[in-house]
């Protein structure tokens, strides 16, 4: 059978494209905001476009934080992409506005120093060894559409950090930051892999075997 994977629908745009691309990818896709399916499936996505505070509030409305903190308390797969990794950190700063994220990462998600953007368009990321999101693509090309990352990575291994030490991949669009990041069951990307071709599409493919 193929891993039943849930895509939240909290409000934020891009649902569809996601829902598509996992399903080519090779799972079961349900997209909804109903509690039970999203802490039951194998799989949970977490997508999302726009504003962080936008974001943080469509999460909060249908209690995403929730399901998200008891899936990763259980060992169960999470993936964020775009906003939906960043609201994985502590907070996001965008607009002057200081808005509380999920926490599950330390880090703060403000405005990149780039001479253009948004970031849109191509670029490559240096993938850590030992990555198996990236597995058989490290050295293509992924698609990003975003003007805030996270800068610095301060998550370091000790008693309070059980899980295995995380694989964390950079991109560099002006100065260096976080693409992508995979922590036990829990992963995300900063850039769109439903809209990076063939290299997006094995990599879904990748997360969800990995969940299977």
């Amino acid at each position: 059978m193929s891993p039943r994977v849930v895509v939240l629908d909290y409000g934020s745009g891009n649902l569809r494209s996601a829902e598509r691309a996992l399903v080519r990818a090779g799972a079961d896709v349900t997209v909804t905001a109903d509690r039970n399916e999203a802490m039951e499936c194998d799989g949970l996505v977490v997508p999302g476009v726009g504003a962080f505070a936008a974001c943080m509030a469509g999460i909060a409305a249908v209690h995403g934080g929730e399901i998200v903190d008891r899936r990763l308390a259980g060992g169960r797969p999470v993936l964020g992409i775009c906003v939906g990794m960043q609201v994985l950190f502590e907070r996001g700063v965008e607009h002057g506005v200081d808005t509380a994220g999920l926490g599950e990462w330390p880090g703060t998600v403000d405005e990149l120093h780039a001479p253009v953007l948004p970031h849109m368009g191509w670029n490559t990321v240096d993938v850590p060894d030992g990555s198996q999101l990236f597995r058989g693509v490290e050295d293509e090309r992924f698609y990003f559409v975003h003007s805030y990352a996270v800068r610095r990575w301060d998550l370091v291994a000790d008693e309070a950090n059980p899980l295995p030490h995380p694989h964390v991949t950079w991109a560099t669009h002006g100065e260096r930051f976080v693409a992508a990041v995979e922590n036990g069951p829990l992963c995300a990307t900063q850039f769109h892999p439903e809209k990076s071709g063939d290299a997006g599409a094995a990599l879904l493919a990748n997360w969800v075997a990995s969940i299977a």
